[in-house]
């Protein structure tokens, strides 16, 4: 069987990283992979800001305003989390990247070295007024109405291109899931379009 790859695509509020959670706990319980690389560039940038570097506090300025970080950042990180975990056979996770049309063409070359095939696009859609909803009962420190409305712009007008770039793309097949159901629900829906 083809090593397993995901890629998740959500706007801020979608529960993206709530279901990316499930869908491994499922594919682990299920013995469908024993190993899995969870690739969570969010991760990795909040270690870099809590590292109080100059590029920590810079990339802190970026997320607050909501803007998207730099493509070099992101990609490096990305890149950095394959050369240590990467395996043959592993299932592999992206949430978080690729995140702009530049990062795709990045992603698909990285897949290409890797030789990964049959790669899993699963977008959980969401409307904007309920995304504003959930991030502001969030409240995060970095979820401010201006924030998240800039957040959202970022998101469909570099984010959704990057998604698009894969379709008709051939090893790629984009599954959309309806975000604004319970989680229980969304889960039972990335399970069955996934066909497990």
């Amino acid at each position: 069987m083809q090593p397993q790859t995901f890629i998740f695509f959500g706007i801020i509020g979608s529960g993206k990283g709530t279901q990316v959670d499930l869908l491994r706990e499922y594919l682990k319980d299920k013995n469908i992979v024993s190993d899995i690389l969870y690739t969570s560039t969010g991760a990795e940038f909040r270690k870099v800001i809590e590292s109080g570097s100059y590029t920590g506090q810079i990339i802190k300025e970026t997320l607050e305003k909501g803007f998207l970080q730099p493509n070099f950042i992101t990609t490096s990180l990305f890149t950095n989390i394959l050369i240590s975990g990467m395996k043959d056979e592993i299932c592999l996770i992206a949430d978080g990247y690729p995140r702009t049309i530049a990062q795709s063409e990045s992603f698909e070359a990285m897949m290409k070295f890797y030789k990964r095939k049959n790669i899993k696009i699963i977008y959980i859609e969401l409307s904007k007024e309920e995304a504003m909803k959930r991030n502001l009962l969030r409240g995060r420190t970095d979820d401010t109405k201006e924030g998240i409305e800039q957040r959202f712009n970022e998101y469909v007008n570099n984010v959704i291109p990057a998604m698009n770039y894969f379709k008709d793309k051939v090893g790629y097949s984009i599954y959309t899931i309806n975000g604004e159901q319970t989680i229980e629900k969304v889960h039972k829906e990335i399970i069955k379009t996934l066909g497990f």
